[in-house]
């Protein structure tokens, strides 16, 4: 779980650089090609809608990033209580002298 949150996080990064990159490359082509353009498509209003969807996305990826740090500590404890719970069974097995094998490799990196 925790690789795909940082995958997620990593793609939220890139996604938020090509935009910064791309509403880079429109304003130089715009100030390089068509300084004084009065086209149907008004460069200005391209730029604007831009800045809109990175906004959307810097607004998501801030509601994204509270929720993968909660999962993050949401996984360290349940592993904590399967790491206890695991040490609770073997000193039964100790003291009833019974053996079961468990395996919870999922908590164990």
């Amino acid at each position: 779980m925790e690789a795909e949150v940082d995958k997620l996080e990593l793609m939220f990064q890139k996604a938020e650089s090509d935009l910064d990159y791309i509403q880079y490359r429109l304003e130089y082509e715009i100030k390089t090609n068509h300084p004084d353009s009065a086209s149907e498509k008004n460069p200005v209003t391209l730029l604007k809608e831009l800045s809109a969807i990175k906004s959307r996305y810097q607004t998501l990826y801030a509601h994204f990033k509270p929720v993968a740090v909660e999962q993050k500590e949401t996984k360290s404890r349940i592993c904590a209580t399967v790491n206890k719970t695991m040490n609770v069974i073997q000193k039964l097995q100790k003291q009833t002298d019974l053996e079961v094998m468990l395996s919870i490799d999922s908590c164990h990196h």
